[in-house]
């Protein structure tokens, strides 16, 4: 099993404490890593990105406002785990330099193409939709043009180019909290035309993403494809339930499923996952993955309150996938009709 990914000095890792039950991911047991009130005027951090830089870590981060606006703020890690915060949001510019903010900043993911961070968000473009900007110094951001018209969310892109140009997964929606959607693939050759594009997959007839599904951390290459963690929403009589799912791309083109687990990889049962502001919720955002023995850790939103750690291994859990792999006709598309 091989991970194309940058090499790294060191990762956030624990082994697992027993036997998984189900899906070969564990659980950190000093999860959550960032709790409540995480910075003065910052009620909850959770739905946050993280990537290694400069032999330690960096992330963006979901801050919830004390008066209930979410924008993004800049931590750093020495260990991917303990987390220091810049007391300010981060403060986007267009081309020119000058200040151009977002209204209201939600759920980044934060990729490195080529020698670029980019980070990509949900916020306000006269209804939901995706923001996105570039850096190369976590010092300037600059704010790119809106890939898409509203309505979108759930927007990554692929951590390299694909046929010579850039891919980004997103889950096209409504305004509200949408009680649907399905994962779509887009390409542009410079980030500001963006076509071809391409259904990937939609919700499954399983329980746990029968109602809606989006896209989670970036995709990790691998020799097997592109290994995707995205999430599932089940509607209950007590509100949505969020999972963490996964599947594997076509390398050369990621708008055909090769694989797709039926089973959730991981699911809320723990008291940070089932409780608190948005309860039952567990959303993946961020990867960091070691090529030489296959490590992952995923970084994930528990509750809208917290951020939690999971683990797994590369070869353990691309195995359990294709076990346990259920393709429907449009998974096997190329998505285009």
């Amino acid at each position: 099993m091989k991970l194309y990914t940058p090499k790294i000095k060191a990762m956030p890792w624990q082994e697992p404490a027993g036997t998984c039950t189900g899906s070969p991911i564990w659980r950190y047991t000093e999860n959550p890593i960032i709790g409540r009130n995480p910075i003065d005027h910052v009620a909850r951090i959770f739905n946050s990105a993280v990537i290694p830089y400069e032999n330690s870590f960096i992330g963006v981060f979901r801050g919830e406002q004390n008066n209930g606006i979410p924008y993004i703020y800049l931590g750093r890690s020495k260990d991917g785990i303990h987390w220091e915060f810049e007391e300010e949001k981060i403060t986007f510019v267009d081309e020119e330099g000058q200040e151009f903010m977002p209204r209201y900043a939600y759920d980044p993911r934060l990729v490195k193409v080529e020698d670029t961070y980019y980070i990509i968000w949900c916020q306000d473009f006269y209804g939901a939709s995706i923001g996105m900007a570039k850096t190369q110094d976590f010092k300037t951001f600059v704010r790119l043009e809106n890939p898409f018209l509203p309505f979108n969310r759930n927007a990554v892109l692929f951590p390299r180019k694909v046929n010579g140009n850039f891919m980004m997964l997103s889950r096209p929606s409504d305004s509200g909290h949408t009680p649907f959607g399905d994962i779509f693939l887009s390409e542009s050759p410079d980030l500001v035309y963006w076509g071809k594009h391409r259904h990937v997959m939609g919700k499954g007839k399983e329980w746990w993403q029968s109602l809606k599904i989006g896209g989670g951390a970036a995709p990790i290459e691998t020799n097997e494809g592109w290994l995707l963690f995205y999430h599932g929403v089940s509607g209950t009589c007590n509100g949505f339930v969020y999972s963490i799912g996964g599947a594997i791309l076509d390398i050369d083109n990621p708008s055909v499923v090769k694989y797709r687990c039926e089973n959730f990889l991981l699911t809320p049962e723990t008291w940070y996952e089932e409780r608190g502001f948005v309860p039952n919720v567990c959303f993946p955002c961020a990867t960091i993955c070691d090529p030489e023995d296959g490590r992952i850790a995923i970084y994930y939103g528990a509750a809208d309150s917290y951020v939690a750690l999971a683990f797994t291994r590369a070869e353990e859990i691309v195995t359990y996938i294709k076990e346990h792999s259920v393709l429907t006709e449009e998974d096997q598309e190329p998505g285009r009709r």
